[in-house]
């Protein structure tokens, strides 16, 4: 077994990484306007971009939670930050549309993506086992026409 660590960086810009390409690609492979909004979705928030904006979303409310934990005082924020309105708008944000909605829009879109997965998978073991038969000495229209086609020019060259 090799030492050498495993390299991530030929797979990580697909991951992690806004790609429209990438998109467009991964909704033309599923059918229906469900699975590929599912696809859209999916591959949007499961990149660093959208990682990094959920964070800043989740920093906008900590001056209010530090305050109401008196580590902080209301002059040390800017008052921007601790309105009713904006940590409201928040917490519905995180707690309500992103837990709620955009967790099973995901999770379908996973699915989605693991179906064609799957259908592609399957397409490549078909013809995999097409070669593996053409291959094959014993299978009629594959390498025995060609051993047979061999064979009879070395016999006439034999006569």
């Amino acid at each position: 077994m090799s030492d050498q660590p495993v390299r991530t960086r030929n797979h990580f810009d697909d991951v992690v990484r806004f790609n429209p390409r990438q998109i467009k690609k991964a909704v033309g492979e599923v059918e229906g306007f469900n699975a590929k909004f599912a696809v859209i979705i999916t591959s949007g928030v499961g990149t660093m971009s959208c990682a990094y904006l959920f964070g800043l979303l989740a920093l906008v409310s900590l001056p209010a939670i530090l305050i109401a934990a008196n580590v902080l005082t209301k002059s040390d924020v800017p008052t921007f930050f601790t309105k009713p309105g904006l940590i409201l708008i928040v917490s519905w944000v995180a707690q309500t549309f992103l837990q709620l909605v955009l967790l099973s829009i995901i999770l379908v879109g996973q699915r989605v993506q693991s179906a064609a997965s799957d259908a592609r998978s399957l397409k490549e073991f078909e013809d995999t086992q097409i070669i593996l038969d053409r291959l094959d000495t014993k299978t009629q229209g594959g390498l025995s026409d060609v051993l047979d086609a061999i064979k009879a020019l070395g016999q006439k060259g034999l006569a």
